[in-house]
């Protein structure tokens, strides 16, 4: 922020024409004491002016109220009140009352830390109050002067090529202080100047801004971090934050408000005017996905290298991923901003967000996942040219086994085998209602059909093998074999029949 002289009462002090002596010895006041701004100037001899005055005042006086013989408490009463009203300094006029200033009264502002200057004779107290009024208006003068210059300057930073990380760039130059502008996701994607934050406030604030906005309300609020203030202002409308600027400093003036103001509209308006070019990127992202599913992958390289960059380098990982609506955009925000850094494609596709990442980069979907409660399937390595099988792959995964927040990776799917993927809600419906004759008969007769012919498939169909393990003899066995055959109406000494009636047992297990 600009340094404009401020009216204090060091500037009073420096004015020769005013004749101002400071009684107090300086290195005896508090370091800001002479320097701290001053709103005005008055003058009073009340015993005790403090119900009539405002903060960061100015106080004259002649010393009418203290009687000839006034004791150093009364001075020191004096002080204190004014010292606790925030009184930031006392002048007392000579040769009015009294010949100099009251010994008592020096010693008190002395004790409690108050400056104390001597008004001459020949100084009305007019004359302080117009100095320092002229000084206000000065200031005021100035600061809307360089408002008016750092809007001009930041309005020119908007038109260069990275408009808004070059607008974020020139408000921490204009206000000399740490700006950053955080993504949609809470990570922060431009900052002036660079590295300009200890890591670890870093990570407190990121934590901070990512909360605020996943709560999706737009919102201005100060927050306090390592001992130091951060102002924080969310972009976009409730509900599509699209981000949020935050500036480290203490509070900001009217016109360091208007000319941050007047940032936050700009950033506003143009990421609201990008949704339709991101709409129109959507469509067409969608359009390669559709291309690629026809495992011809030359026309989706041959426009991403155009628009993007290149495809991500084969073998690669095909991803389907359901994102709650209200947090869509910022996904899609965060997977085109990781695509600066990390081999990635994304576009809509009919089962869902399709994400292609490099082998190598394949934990990007786990982070993905976490980061924006996501149900993700993955699918094994592939080419482009197996694109739509790895694309169902991923589906499968997804629907079989995925959960919110987590990858689903068909690689462990497979692992477990065909007939463990039929313990979906479907699946055992059926194979409830094939297995209904013999549960039934056994629970009207007390026999144990069921629990037979699983032990008899399990031994592969043999009658002794099957005998031996439930110790009952052969006889048995085929009997009870050939009465559940009877029930289900199906031939067991063929394989596709066997072969059903064991899916039907896995499907319920």
């Amino acid at each position: 922020m600009s340094n404009d002289p401020q009216p204090t009462l060091r500037a009073l002090l420096g004015r020769r024409e005013l004749g101002l002596r400071l009684d107090s010895a300086e290195d005896a006041l508090r370091p800001d004491a002479l320097d701290a701004p001053l709103r005005w100037v008055h003058s009073s001899d009340l015993a005790d002016p403090t119900p009539f005055l405002a903060d960061d005042l100015l106080l004259l006086t002649t010393g009418t109220q203290f009687a000839v013989d006034a004791e150093p408490d009364d001075y020191r009463a004096y002080v204190t009140r004014l010292r606790s009203r925030g009184v930031q300094g006392l002048g007392f006029g000579t040769e009015v009352v009294r010949d100099g200033i009251p010994p008592a009264l020096a010693e008190a502002c002395r004790d409690a830390g108050m400056p104390l200057f001597e008004v001459p004779y020949r100084t009305p107290f007019i004359a302080l109050a117009r100095a320092n009024a002229e000084a206000v208006a000065a200031q005021a003068y100035a600061r809307r002067t360089w408002a008016l210059s750092a809007q001009r300057a930041i309005s020119l930073a908007a038109l260069r090529p990275d408009g808004l990380g070059a607008t974020v760039a020139e408000l921490g130059r204009q206000l000399g202080a740490w700006t950053g502008l955080f993504d949609a996701t809470g990570a922060l994607a431009r900052e002036h100047p660079s590295g300009g934050l200890d890591p670890d406030v870093r990570v407190e604030l990121t934590a901070e801004v990512g909360a605020v906005l996943r709560r999706g309300a737009r919102a201005g609020s100060s927050v306090e971090i390592g001992g130091e203030r951060f102002t924080l202002q969310t972009l976009g409308r409730g509900g599509h934050l699209r981000g949020a600027i935050v500036i480290a400093g203490g509070e900001l003036d009217l016109e360091g408000r208007g000319v941050v103001t007047s940032v936050i509209a700009m950033a506003g308006l143009a990421l609201e005017q990008n949704v339709g070019l991101n709409r129109a990127r959507d469509l067409l992202r969608a359009g390669l996905v559709h291309s690629l599913l026809t495992d011809d992958p030359s026309l989706a390289r041959r426009v991403a290298r155009e628009l993007w960059g290149a495809l991500p380098s084969a073998p690669i990982v095909v991803a389907v991923a359901t994102v709650a609506p209200a947090r869509a955009d910022a996904a899609a925000d965060w997977l085109e901003l990781r695509r600066t850094d990390r081999s990635v494609f994304h576009g809509r596709g009919a089962a869902g967000l399709v994400i292609a990442v490099s082998a190598e980069d394949h934990d990007l979907l786990d982070e993905f996942a976490t980061l924006f409660g996501a149900t993700i399937g993955a699918s094994q390595t592939s080419a482009y040219t197996a694109f739509a099988h790895a694309h169902a792959q991923a589906v499968t995964a997804r629907n079989r086994r995925g959960t919110i927040g987590h990858v689903a990776r068909f690689d462990d799917l497979a692992g477990e085998g065909v007939l463990a993927q039929l313990a979906g809600p479907d699946a055992r419906a059926v194979a409830e209602a094939h297995l209904a004759p013999l549960r039934t008969h056994d629970e009207a007769h007390g026999t144990v059909l069921l629990s037979t012919v699983r032990v008899w498939l399990e031994h592969d169909a043999r009658i002794d093998a099957a005998a031996r393990s439930l110790g009952i003899h052969r006889h048995t066995v085929r009997a009870r074999v050939a009465q559940a055959q009877t029930l289900l109406r199906v031939d067991l000494s063929a394989f596709p029949a066997r072969a059903e009636l064991w899916a039907a047992l896995v499907s319920t297990a």
